[in-house]
């Protein structure tokens, strides 16, 4: 549930206070993607999610964002391939 502080702010989750120490934790979505890496030799995520689709850019993006992943040395094969690997951050989140 959202809460709205005296500022009139939202004080959800996503919006802690800067002297909170509370890691944000990954989504669902986020944490299957991650998860697929602790098997995989480097650390290395899939392309595609476990029924054959791609997974979506924007959990990838969310990812490297909050520095649990980071993009894989560039593939000449396919530029336009966003392929990452676990951070230590992203094998740290998972725990």
């Amino acid at each position: 549930m959202r809460s709205v502080g005296q500022s009139g702010q939202d004080e959800s989750p996503s919006h802690q206070k800067a002297g909170n120490t509370a890691l944000p934790r990954p989504t669902e979505p986020q944490r299957r993607y991650l998860a697929r890496g602790l098997a995989e030799a480097g650390g290395k995520l899939p392309l595609f999610d476990a029924d054959g689709r791609e997974v979506p850019h924007q959990t990838i993006k969310a990812c490297i964002a909050h520095g649990w992943a980071e993009p894989w040395p560039q593939i000449l094969i396919k530029r336009d391939w966003l392929v990452c690997r676990l951070t230590p951050k992203g094998y740290r989140a998972l725990r």
